[in-house]
């Protein structure tokens, strides 16, 4: 989310920062972080899409509750710490403070940032979501949503009640390589670069890519089921998080005007699908996806007036199993 970006004061355009905490979870003998039950923690946000793509793999691969834990910060930023003018993701204090978010479990933290000082007192970055949190080890394992959804594919398997699910089948690996070259930069990050461009030029950069990339999908999703082929991937799951948010929230916060998810049949019907897929609905609280983007980039919307929106029902009958 914004709490990962920032503008080139000298191009108006988005920048993506790296993420800070780059470990890896692996079944290798003599593995610094082996994957173990109950071991594992992932903090995120409802509203970040990168965040709720790892919670979308622990549904599909099955490792929630007794595998690996999970907790969700409130929805609208707060100060992080006393005395400090920063705000940034916070827990409520009880359980129904906020619904669908919860206290840290673990260390009673009050905020997502307490958690990042004590893994590293001398951290000095973002504090964001996702974090995949080691409790043995007291500190994060991981920050970057590529690589942990890459963990929980992979290295979980022996405590996976789906451990047959694999979103990165290696017969599609060049499908997926090459799509993901383009809807990424184009697509997830492209409603971004239109809604945080500070120069109409970069804007206009950005507004062309992602209608060209949604032109795209519309085209290729016309023809097949799955955006990489006739299975479901990560590809896909990387779609689903920025569709699901496009009408309610990119298209008029980030001024990706043109046309609505709605307006495309292909892309509609494809929305729903993935909604409907096993657990995928529970990791949508449009709530605190609403909460989050109108209230905390008062850049955007200084007054933090939430939209009322759109009614979306993506549960209702598709037709993508016509392929």
């Amino acid at each position: 989310m914004s709490s990962r970006s920032s503008n080139d004061a000298t191009d108006g355009a988005f920048k993506m920062k790296e993420s800070s905490f780059r470990q890896f979870i692996s079944r290798q003998p003599g593995a610094e972080f082996p994957p173990e039950k109950e071991r594992y923690h992932l903090y995120i946000a409802y509203a970040c899409p990168w965040a709720s793509k790892c919670n979308a793999f622990m549904k599909l691969k099955g490792l929630e509750d007794d595998v690996i834990g999970l907790t969700v910060v409130k929805p609208v930023w707060e100060r992080t710490k006393e005395g400090d003018d920063h705000y940034g993701w916070v827990f409520p204090e009880t359980e129904d403070e906020v619904h669908g978010a919860q206290p840290d479990p673990l260390y009673g933290a009050r905020s997502l940032r307490a958690l990042y000082d004590l893994a590293d007192p001398n951290y000095n970055g973002r504090y964001s979501v996702p974090v995949l949190w080691d409790k043995k080890k007291k500190t994060i394992v991981n920050n970057e949503s590529s690589e942990i959804t890459k963990m929980f594919n992979d290295e979980f398997n022996d405590f996976a009640k789906h451990p047959h699910v694999n979103l990165y089948p290696p017969h599609l690996k060049s499908n997926m390589e090459q799509v993901n070259s383009w809807i990424h930069y184009s697509i997830n990050v492209g409603v971004y670069r239109c809604g945080f461009a500070t120069k109409q030029k970069p804007y206009e950069e950005a507004f062309m890519e992602l209608f060209a990339a949604l032109d795209r999908c519309e085209d290729i999703l016309s023809k097949q089921r799955y955006i990489a082929g006739s299975e479901l991937t990560e590809c896909d799951i990387r779609l689903f998080v920025t569709f699901i948010r496009f009408d309610q929230v990119y298209y008029g916060h980030f001024k990706c005007n043109k046309r609505l998810i709605q307006q495309y049949p292909n892309l509609l019907n494809y929305t729903k699908d993935i909604y409907q897929t096993d657990s995928i609905a529970d990791t949508v609280n449009m709530f605190h996806i609403k909460q989050s983007y109108y209230r905390n980039q008062q850049a955007l919307n200084p007054h933090g007036v939430v939209p009322i929106g759109l009614n979306i029902d993506f549960s209702t009958k598709h037709d993508r199993d016509r392929f």
